[in-house]
């Protein structure tokens, strides 16, 4: 399978999940408890990896799975990174409105590539940079509204602790994205065998998440069994099957592809999902959201092009001997 066909799927999704969480509100709120939403995708992921690593060990009993504690016991940080990025979103909300923190969020895309630099020890040409920081400036472009509207000055008005907070939002999410994709490739074993590690902790953190909300809540709703599926409807089935999907296909991403291409492909996904919700929710498009595009749309051509289709090479007599690949990564970061 091609990564980047399985990009472009993940684009599709991603793109469709805020699109279906709306179609499964009722009178702009929820009749079901919107917290067992992940907990149900993370069960979902790892039956499904379960039962293709049952039929892999069938197919093949060499298949290579590590089963000692110093590799197992690195697999729930993943999870204990998301649950504190998920306070932090929260924390963030009560500082600035959704619309300052969707854009301040675009700071992940950088941050995803300086720690993928920095920690995973991959290096990228000047142009890859540039199409890096294109691609945050196109994102960001599509979400800013016009600055006549009170929301442009929203955009400045936050207290410091807003844009703190904003900052380490992003980076804690850039930090699971690289520290995934370094558990994912730290050695040979079985993708749907470190799937299972994975989503075992998730679920269980998850779960851990509804058992506090109960204590906080003073059980006023009952234990969080008895309204796992109360409310649910197709739509509802539908975000779970989504949310899990997504992340199955992220997971193949991070082993055989990395955390850029993942970027990109969420980054795509909410100029689509935008672009969708002017025909399903009478969302009027701004010249800012096609000026985006055509931002992201050079970002992605700068990003993932030949490096002969974006310079011209000195038309030179060199030696035989010498690589041509060299000479344009020589020019590129020159």
């Amino acid at each position: 399978m091609q990564w980047y066909f399985v990009a472009a799927l993940l684009t599709l999704l991603t793109s469709s999940q805020g699109i279906l969480t709306t179609l499964s509100q009722s009178n702009r709120g929820y009749k079901y408890d919107y917290a067992t939403v992940p907990f149900l995708a993370e069960v979902f992921k790892l039956l499904v990896s379960s039962l293709l690593l049952w039929r892999e060990v069938r197919m093949s009993p060499t298949v290579r799975m590590t089963t000692d504690w110093k590799t197992v016991r690195l697999f729930p940080i993943p999870s204990v990174i998301y649950l504190i990025h998920n306070n932090v979103q929260f924390a963030t909300l009560t500082y600035v409105d959704t619309s300052t923190y969707q854009i301040m969020g675009n700071l992940k895309i950088v941050s995803t590539g300086i720690l993928f630099r920095l920690f995973l020890k991959k290096k990228l040409s000047n142009l890859q940079w540039m199409g890096i920081i294109l691609l945050a400036v196109g994102t960001t472009t599509s979400q800013v509204k016009g600055c006549g509207e009170s929301s442009c000055d929203s955009l400045f008005s936050a207290p410091i602790q807003g844009y703190m907070l904003g900052i380490l939002s992003a980076c804690l999410s850039a930090l699971a994205g690289v520290y995934t994709e370094f558990l994912m490739k730290k050695n040979n074993d079985s993708l749907y065998w470190q799937n299972v590690q994975l989503y075992t902790f998730g679920a269980i953190f998850n779960m851990a998440r509804l058992v506090v909300d109960d204590f906080r809540s003073g059980f006023e709703k009952g234990p969080w069994w008895q309204r796992l599926f109360d409310g649910y409807t197709l739509t509802t089935w539908l975000v779970v099957l989504n949310l899990g999907s997504s992340g199955l296909l992220v997971s193949w991403l991070m082993k055989y592809a990395d955390n850029i291409v993942k970027v990109y492909s969420t980054s795509m996904a909410m100029l689509l999902t935008m672009i969708l919700s002017v025909y399903l929710f009478n969302f009027k498009p701004t010249v800012q959201l096609f000026l985006g595009i055509i931002i992201c749309m050079m970002s992605v051509h700068m990003y993932f092009a030949p490096p002969s289709a974006l310079i011209e090479l000195p038309v030179t007599t060199k030696p035989d001997h010498e690589n041509p690949k060299e000479v344009v990564n020589e020019r590129l970061n020159s």
